[in-house]
């Protein structure tokens, strides 16, 4: 067992085309030797956003605080503190900070 604080963990700027004020700490990985599931928390700077992508694999959200939005291709959902979101597979997916401060959210996907 591993235990470790978040804040521990550097936060690293996201540099993929698209993605504007974003920050990820990679929680758990490879490195602790996870077997089957990554975290990762991603922040998100006021007017932040990730860019708008689809993948393979499904993945898990948790927002922390913040205020923000995700966007699918049938429209925006606002999300806040509490809020869980599931990404299925090849779905279109975008992160948007519309609050104040910054946007957190944990997010877990497949090991790879």
């Amino acid at each position: 067992m591993r235990v470790k604080h978040a804040e521990q963990v550097p936060a690293e700027p996201v540099a993929i085309e698209g993605a504007t004020g974003v920050r990820m700490r990679r929680l758990i990985h490879e490195a602790e030797g996870a077997p089957n599931f990554y975290m990762r928390q991603f922040l998100l700077a006021p007017g932040g956003c990730t860019p708008s992508h689809a993948h393979a694999w499904e993945h898990e959200v948790y927002v922390l605080s913040g205020s923000g939005a995700v966007v699918a291709p049938d429209g925006q959902t606002p999300i806040g503190p509490g809020d869980c979101v599931y990404v299925a597979p090849m779905d279109l997916h975008q992160f948007l900070n519309t609050g104040q401060e910054e946007l957190r959210f944990l997010c877990l996907v497949p090991k790879g």
